[in-house]
């Protein structure tokens, strides 16, 4: 394979590869050229570039190769694989009379991410726990794809945790959605950069959210914090909050308006969904002096909003019962969330 020396952005020379995978470089040449282990693409000049994932990998054989795995019978592992592997040999060099406590379990997306997570210098443990990450996805559209896959093909995670360049007006609705999908309550992001709102979204969706560079310290305490959390409240059901569909003027002509029900349940719902609408927006601009206040705010306004939405529905359905005065209030609002 061969590529443009103008469109090297996520490839790496063997050199890179060499220090950050702590192996020399004639030992990666020879893993490539005897065991296949690796297919980098070339320049025109004929330099080897490497991927993130290549980075990965090489990081993972050195230390099954140092952990007597031998090369031959492991270098065309995909990262997955050796990453199992590895656990697995760790598992066992570090079993006692005691059965070994399980792993905490982490799905991560982005490569770089990972190279990190499985790096010497990481050495976190919760409860004596290991992090085992069983899984590494590329991007979003990686994750979103096994979301939409057949529940077999999906990986089995305790955690979410993804790092991403940007954070685009589109991500928390679309990581949300997938990680509600993969049934994966706690979920950290790690950004670049990112709009105020965009970022305020992902957290109103219960996620842990920190801008990188971050230390693996403070990486360390994200996952304390995240963990220490009832992962119920974590990332509530409800992660994505419908949203309004009746405004305060809306729900203050219901409130005063002629029904032909002759209790007075129009108004008390319309009340009631005024007052959860009120509170929902106290909790998404509470301030937070920690990420930990964060994620109770987001819990507040995720709670108050699906129990807004939720008195809408019921709203509705007092609508329906037969009221067709109340029925036109609310029509041209209905038909608005349904376009």
């Amino acid at each position: 394979m061969s590529t443009n020396d103008e469109n090297l952005r996520g490839l790496h020379r063997i050199g890179t590869v060499a220090r950050q995978a702590g192996l020399p470089v004639s030992t990666l040449r020879m893993w490539e050229q005897r065991h296949g282990a690796f297919a980098p693409a070339k320049t025109s000049g004929q330099h080897r570039l490497y991927t993130d994932i290549d980075l990965l990998r090489a990081r993972l054989l050195r230390q099954l190769a140092e952990a007597g795995h031998g090369i031959s019978g492991i270098a065309r592992l995909d990262a997955d694989a050796l990453a199992a592997l590895l656990a697995r040999s760790r598992a066992a060099n570090g079993q006692t009379a005691q059965a070994p406590a399980a792993a905490v379990r982490a799905l991560v997306v982005g490569t770089a991410l990972a190279v990190r997570l499985h790096g010497d210098d990481w050495t976190w443990r919760w409860r004596g726990q290991p992090l085992e990450v069983s899984r590494v996805l590329v991007d979003l559209q990686d994750l979103e794809a096994m979301a939409r896959g057949a529940p077999a093909e999906r990986a089995s995670a305790d955690l979410l945790l993804v790092r991403v360049n940007t954070v685009h007006a589109d991500l928390p609705l679309r990581l949300a959605g997938a990680a509600a999908a993969l049934g994966i309550a706690r979920v950290i992001v790690l950004y670049a950069f990112g709009a105020e709102r965009a970022v305020d979204e992902l957290r109103a969706n219960g996620m842990l959210v920190r801008r990188d560079p971050v230390g693996n310290a403070d990486l360390a305490r994200l996952l304390d914090g995240m963990l220490l959390a009832d992962p119920a409240q974590a990332m509530p059901q409800a992660a994505v909050i419908p949203p309004r569909r009746y405004g305060d003027e809306v729900l203050a002509r219901v409130a005063q308006a002629r029904s032909s029900i002759l209790c007075e349940c129009p108004r008390h719902i319309a009340e009631l969904v005024a007052q959860l609408a009120s509170f929902e927006q106290y909790s998404a601009e509470c301030l937070n002096s920690s990420d930990e206040d964060a994620q109770l705010h987001a819990t507040l306004r995720s709670v108050s909003g699906s129990a807004r939405a939720l008195f809408e529905h019921a709203l509705d359905l007092v609508a329906d019962h037969g009221d067709p005065h109340l029925q036109a209030l609310l029509a041209p609002h209905r038909r608005a969330a349904t376009a």
